[in-house]
């Protein structure tokens, strides 16, 4: 009988503590590496998971390689072949907090946050700093952000053949709703 009770209490226990993080598994990042008079270099992941803490400001972000589509299909392969070598580095991740993040003070009106963090991608880690807008919805807590990335941080080589048609440095945009 004690077992069963604390057994139940163990239970409730962790389903209230789980339930203090705010997550998706549906954000998107898109990422652009175009330069003018070029086809253009864009992907999309709409596959993304982040995990805030509202206690705490900290939160996570994680992005398969895989998951980025882009409109021609050679691209997305040279990509994940090429550039950031997808099999040997399968993901891109993002661990951070946001700087003053008081949740009970969120409103439908977008407030700027600065987000500061360790990106890892291609098998480097940098820290970065980030801009984010950050609002409260019927939907959630959502989350836009801009950022740019240069390639030559996280050792992603450009071949000299197409390096006039692609930017090392690559604006990146996140959007997401997390409940």
């Amino acid at each position: 009988m004690k077992k069963t009770a604390l057994l139940c209490l163990l239970l409730v226990f962790c389903q209230q503590w789980a339930q203090t993080k705010l997550v998706t598994k549906t954000g998107k990042i898109t990422f652009e590496a175009s330069v003018p008079a070029f086809e253009e270099v864009k992907a999309k992941n709409e596959a993304v998971t982040c995990i805030l803490n509202p206690a705490t400001g900290e939160i996570a972000s994680l992005a398969l390689m895989k998951g980025f589509r882009f409109k021609v299909a050679l691209m997305e392969e040279h990509f994940n072949e090429n550039y950031v070598e997808s099999d040997k580095f399968p993901k891109a991740t993002f661990k951070g907090k946001i700087d003053n993040f008081d949740v009970s003070k969120l409103t439908a009106a977008a407030k700027e946050y600065t987000i500061k963090g360790k990106l890892e991608l291609h098998g480097k880690t940098k820290d970065i700093v980030v801009i984010a807008k950050i609002k409260k919805t019927e939907a959630g807590v959502e989350i836009d952000a801009a950022f740019s990335v240069n390639t030559d941080d996280f050792d992603i080589e450009i071949p000299s053949v197409v390096s006039k048609k692609l930017s090392k440095k690559v604006a990146v945009t996140l959007d997401c709703t997390l409940k």
